[in-house]
């Protein structure tokens, strides 16, 4: 019974002898960071910097209050442009351009002039005699596109109020009458060669118009001219002879046929007559008293 106790009172004794001797020989543990750390004699001489003050943020680049939108400028209208979108007018763009007539329009409209135009379509040129285009001078083919344009914004319902002829932009309107005539909502034109009429509307605002026609509109001045009309004749220059000569007639003829005058003529011719008279009977009274002398 000695013996056991002796036994594990040895065992205890051994078991905290080695424990003592691990921690014993285990190193210290090193210190955290997180630890205040004494300062060092440098850090102890200069003196702490004063916590510096936040940046200033950049100016944001928008604006507080929103500027309204910029009014976007409006492009010049461009009608070959329109015609093309539309379809079918390859004939009158390619005269158009090919006269320049085409740069005319757009300066005018871009001095916000008004106009109207009358856009013959590629089948109403192609039903044209063979050649006619091609027989014309180039004066002729600008003339011709310029007969398509009016100088004013016609609306359609506007037509009515226009009186004939119409003026275009070709000239007078002797060599190139256009007569309009409104007909319930039919527009007609005539040229006095070709009568037409309006068949759709291409395109219109408060500036510009184009209506469509199944037609060329073939002018009298081109296609068909008449002659100038007679210019009146100058009234001849009359010499002064002649002016006082017939003066004189005009005046003794108009003095004849008053009154007065007739009255004051007749006293002449009697006053002549009895003058007459007095004379033969003074010369019968001399030869009658020589007669007598004698025979005494």
């Amino acid at each position: 019974m000695k013996i056991k106790q002796a036994l594990v009172s040895f065992s205890l004794f051994l078991f905290l002898y080695h424990c003592t001797t691990t921690s014993a020989q285990s190193p210290a543990q090193a210190p955290s960071k997180n630890q205040a750390q004494p300062p060092s004699k440098h850090q102890a001489q200069t003196p702490a910097k004063a916590p510096s003050q936040p940046l200033a943020e950049p100016p944001s680049q928008v604006p507080l209050v929103q500027a309204p939108p910029h009014r976007a400028i409006a492009a010049p209208t461009n009608i070959t442009k329109i015609l093309d979108k539309a379809a079918g007018f390859s004939v009158f763009i390619r005269l158009l351009k090919s006269t320049q007539v085409i740069i005319q329009i757009e300066n005018q409209l871009n001095v916000s002039n008004t106009l109207t135009i009358f856009a013959p379509t590629n089948g109403a040129f192609s039903s044209l005699k063979a050649g006619t285009l091609n027989s014309l001078s180039t004066e002729q083919k600008v003339q011709l596109v310029q007969y398509h344009v009016l100088p004013s914004f016609v609306a359609l319902a506007n037509f009515q109020t226009l009186s004939n002829p119409v003026r275009t932009q070709a000239s007078n309107t002797y060599d190139f009458p256009l007569n309009i005539i409104t007909e319930d909502k039919w527009v007609n034109i005539s040229t006095g060669l070709v009568n037409t009429s309006i068949s759709s509307t291409v395109y219109t605002d408060n500036q510009l118009a184009i209506y469509k026609v199944e037609k060329v509109l073939l002018p009298l001045g081109i296609f068909a001219p008449r002659p100038k009309p007679p210019a009146p004749a100058p009234t001849p220059l009359k010499n002064k002879t002649e002016t006082s000569s017939s003066s004189s007639s005009s005046s003794s003829s108009s003095t004849l046929d008053s009154p007065v005058g007739a009255v004051e003529a007749s006293n002449g011719l009697s006053l002549t007559r009895n003058g007459m008279v007095n004379i033969g009977v003074a010369g019968v009274a001399i030869i009658f008293l020589f007669g007598q002398s004698k025979f005494y």
